[in-house]
């Protein structure tokens, strides 16, 4: 038992670490040499745990990713309240609370979609499963709109929520041209007025 949960631990930093690396730098450029090296583990404790980049790869998706997604922009699709409320407190929220740090890096899924996204297919299907959890949330929000008269019942639900995916992703990447929020006080403002025309 007590080994086991040593190998997790050991898991768990090695993912923490690949998940940071991979931020700052990039997929591509950053070596399991790297890696290795900001865990301290020996090569063969390191194998011992992961045997290729594309386990670790898959891993910081599943784990690190899945979990900051899923935290900030799909569970508050899930909450009670006002539709309009909750797409505007999750999306303008979500912007307005970001620390400097994700600014000047962008959105971790994002940047692996842009860079790893038509490298090879297990990476295309794991990220793209977060993109269909994170659509199927907002269309879940949206119908219940619908239904309670506070979504125009004409809305293409999917639609909507491919744009507010798409949105909200690229401009995330364009801030990383900038020194300032200029450009994402212009994605508010423009988002706060696309929102309030889908009200009934």
């Amino acid at each position: 038992m007590e080994q086991a949960l040593k190998s997790e631990i050991t898991r768990q930093a090695i993912i923490s670490k690949a998940f940071t690396l991979f931020y700052e730098n990039g997929f591509k450029t950053t070596s399991i040499k790297t890696i290795m090296q900001a865990t301290q583990l020996s090569k063969g404790a390191f194998y011992h745990h992961y045997k290729n980049k594309q386990e670790i790869g898959l891993e910081v998706i599943n784990q690190k990713v899945q979990k900051r997604l899923y935290e900030k922009m799909i569970a508050p699709m899930y909450k009670d309240g006002n539709v309009i409320e909750i797409l505007e407190n999750t999306f303008l929220t979500r912007m307005k609370s970001m620390p400097d740090y994700d600014k000047k890096h962008g959105c971790s899924m994002n940047n692996l979609i842009n860079e790893i996204g038509d490298f090879e297919t297990v990476y295309q299907k794991a990220l793209k499963e977060l993109i269909e959890e994170w659509k199927t949330a907002i269309v879940t929000l949206l119908e219940r709109g619908k239904t309670e008269n506070s979504i125009k019942k004409e809305s293409n639900s999917k639609a909507i929520a491919m744009y507010l995916i798409s949105a909200f992703e690229g401009v995330r990447g364009i801030r990383k041209l900038y020194n300032d929020d200029a450009i994402l006080d212009e994605y508010m403002a423009g988002l706060s007025l696309y929102l309030q025309q889908l009200k009934a």
